[in-house]
C-alpha cells in the first residue's frame, strides 16, 4: 500500500508501506530507501 509521509515542513515522501513505529511515526520504502515520518492525513474532496 502507498503512504505519504512528511519528512519536514516541506519535504513530503510516498513509498510502500513498511511498519508503525513505537513513537507514531511510519516508515516506507522508496526504492531501496527507508525513510521515517509523519503520516500525512487523507482528507475526503
Amino acid at each position: 500500500m502507498l503512504q505519504t509521509i512528511r519528512l519536514g515542513s516541506c519535504v513530503l515522501v510516498q513509498g510502500i508501506f513498511v511498519r508503525l513505529l513505537p513513537d507514531g511515526r511510519v516508515q516506507v520504502r522508496d526504492g531501496d530507501r527507508l525513510f521515517a515520518g509523519q503520516p500525512v492525513s487523507k482528507v475526503a474532496a
